[in-house]
């Protein structure tokens, strides 16, 4: 496994992460022994960042994510979490701060998620979404100086709206944030066109977020997919079926040393903005497969015929 420093905060996080969303169940279907599982996985790997939130299982993955540091407390895990908006709304829909993350309602959120990890201080508390006219608004910025005082959290982020990088070009130049998190995958790029630039500049981290397409990037789907969880919504049959077609044209990556889910990753990871890319799963068998992305990279002439693959496209609006 190979490290990277995340922004100005001198962390050293793991270039794969551990996007801890599927393990918390709800939306999808988990169970917690196999979640145990992929975690051991994970450090085994050397992956040392898990990035959760509250309103992942209703706190259950902060709870299996703490309970886990709390068993190798010696093993350098970073663990970032994200506050929830107070109106639930997701991307956000509300211009003014006060009704979305308010000081209160971020300190409380905070606490609880504290709580949840086992009264560990929280590595990085990252808003869990976005919007650039909440850039002077004090509330949110008065809670993580709060929080960062009381030592309750080290470090401060965002997580941007999805597929909007552009909503965060404020924050990005302000220096208010440490890290941001946004969607970046093979089909996605747009955030490489002006936000990754800002952030290199400003020295502001990058979570790559959604590497794999929720999955459709790992190669493995066929038209007869059928999922159990939350994306039977996102990968409609007409959506599926045009995923495929723009998944074969990408079998040229595959080689006897690399997977598709690899090659992936290692296209997030070739843009030296990004410090790590986070990818979700309940199957140790895929968190090895994952961390070993790490030990090869694109070449440049990949690298370069890959940008012809950008789609415009968001499959979370309905």
């Amino acid at each position: 496994m190979r490290y990277r420093t995340l922004g100005k905060t001198g962390l050293k996080i793991s270039e794969i992460g551990f996007g801890c969303w599927e393990i918390g169940g709800g939306k999808w279907v988990a169970d917690d022994r196999a979640s145990a599982e992929a975690l051991k996985a994970a450090l085994d790997c050397g992956i040392n960042f898990f990035d959760t939130a509250l309103r992942y299982g209703e706190g259950h993955s902060e709870q299996l994510v703490g309970r886990f540091a709390a068993e190798n407390p010696d093993k350098g895990i970073i663990i970032a979490t994200k506050v929830p908006p107070k109106d639930l709304k997701w991307p956000a829909a509300d211009g003014n701060a006060d009704n979305v993350f308010p000081k209160e309602h971020v300190i409380e959120c905070a606490m609880k998620s504290y709580r949840n990890l086992g009264n560990r201080q929280i590595d990085l508390l990252q808003l869990h979404v976005w919007k650039d006219e909440w850039i002077n608004e004090p509330g949110w910025q008065e809670a993580f100086s709060q929080l960062r005082k009381d030592g309750i959290i080290k470090y401060a982020g965002v997580s941007i709206n999805d597929h909007s990088p552009s909503s965060a070009m404020k924050l990005a130049a302000s220096g208010k944030v440490d890290a941001l998190q946004v969607i970046y995958n093979i089909f996605d790029q747009s955030p490489a066109d002006t936000l990754f630039p800002l952030c290199r500049a400003r020295d502001v981290g990058v979570i790559a977020r959604v590497p794999l397409d929720e999955g459709s990037l790992a190669g493995k789907f066929t038209k007869e997919t059928e999922f159990a969880d939350w994306r039977r919504d996102y990968f409609t049959k007409e959506r599926l079926a045009e995923v495929i077609v723009r998944i074969d044209g990408l079998r040229w990556l595959e080689n006897r040393d690399r997977t598709l889910a690899q090659a992936a990753l290692q296209f997030c990871l070739s843009n030296p903005a990004v410090t790590t890319a986070i990818s979700g799963t309940t199957s140790a068998k895929h968190i090895y497969e994952n961390a070993r992305a790490t030990e090869g990279e694109l070449s440049g002439e990949e690298a370069a015929k890959l940008k012809e693959h950008k789609w415009i496209r968001n499959f979370y609006k309905h």
